[in-house]
């Protein structure tokens, strides 16, 4: 009889441990806000570029040059480099700033990304298939005042090896952003973004 009761005893643990197990591995999804501040580790993600981008441009729209303009000067975006060990697609950063500095009213933008095609829309339009009354004006394009580059950074610091039950990481990463005046080569104004974050990890764990 005990052990009968032993049995019965272990499987429902068992099965109560299963249940356990298979609700915990079970898919969940929601909806958060753009706005939420979300980090799973140490690594750089979306929250962090908008933290960083919103400061730089922040700097940009309010600082010397442009802050002293009226007349919405254009800017011409060559990228940011990407100086970490880590695969970040740094477009994401630049469109980001080119928007909200467009939103800003403060400057405008050459289209660099579009270029090849806006001359292959000039070239068909000058083909013999538009007229030459609705056909654009060649030599009409506007020259950038400014160039915008800039580069990303990261440093990782681990803490070294002893006998502790968690592991730390220091992780920090740096956005610079220059603005170059393409006629004089002068930098006008230059700013950066820090991002830095520790991490405690157990050394077992899912």
């Amino acid at each position: 009889m005990f052990r009968d009761f032993l049995k019965m005893n272990v499987f429902w643990v068992s099965a109560a441990m299963i249940m356990w197990m298979m609700a915990g591995c079970s898919a969940t999804t929601r909806d958060i806000s753009p706005d939420e501040v979300i980090h799973y580790d140490e690594g750089y993600d979306f929250s962090d570029k908008k933290a960083i981008v919103g400061t730089l441009v922040s700097s940009l729209v309010n600082k010397r040059p442009l802050v002293a303009r009226d007349d919405r000067p254009v800017i011409i975006v060559y990228g940011v480099a990407n100086r970490t060990s880590e695969h970040i697609e740094t477009s994401g950063i630049t469109d980001d700033i080119r928007q909200e500095i467009l939103q800003s009213g403060k400057a405008r933008f050459v289209n660099k990304v579009q270029r090849d095609s806006i001359q292959s829309e000039s070239d068909y339009q000058y083909g013999g298939n538009v007229s030459a009354e609705t056909r654009l004006q060649r030599a009409k394009q506007v020259g950038a005042e400014y160039m915008l580059t800039g580069t990303l950074r990261s440093i990782e610091k681990k803490e070294p090896k002893q006998m502790r039950l968690k592991k730390k990481t220091l992780q920090y990463y740096s956005l610079t952003l220059e603005l170059t005046d393409l006629q004089t080569g002068l930098i006008e104004w230059t700013d950066s973004a820090e991002i830095v974050r520790e991490s405690s990890k157990p050394f077992i764990g899912w």
